[in-house]
């Protein structure tokens, strides 16, 4: 910090200069590589794997299904994949009808 010529006795920061110029922005090499699994989140998984074991497994979740549905169609929409492939060969059918009805706006009813 210095102190301003113009405004006395106010302290400004400097703008430029300093012991390390031109630091920050990416550097190559840093972090970790792609494709590496986030540590904590694996072991807080096992964690509640081990929780859902001890607590009876499929037989639990039927149970929590059935007591607390909001609860566990969020877990059921969490693990589930979030994109639908189809078979090619057997591509899904829609059908529908769409109705268009002309309304004059001059008329009322």
């Amino acid at each position: 910090m210095q102190l301003d010529e113009k405004l006395p006795g106010v302290i400004t920061k400097k703008k430029h200069g300093g012991a390390r110029p031109n630091t920050g922005g990416a550097r190559s090499g840093a972090g970790r590589k792609p494709g590496v699994p986030n540590k904590i989140s694996g072991d807080v998984k096992a964690m509640i794997l081990g929780a859902l074991d001890e607590m009876g497994g499929v037989d639990y979740l039927v149970d929590q299904a059935g007591q607390n549905p909001t609860a566990f169609l969020t877990l059921v929409g969490k693990v589930l994949p979030m994109t639908v492939a189809g078979d090619p060969n057997n591509p899904i059918k829609l059908a529908g009808t769409v109705e268009l009805v002309i309304v004059d706006p001059k008329t009322k009813g």
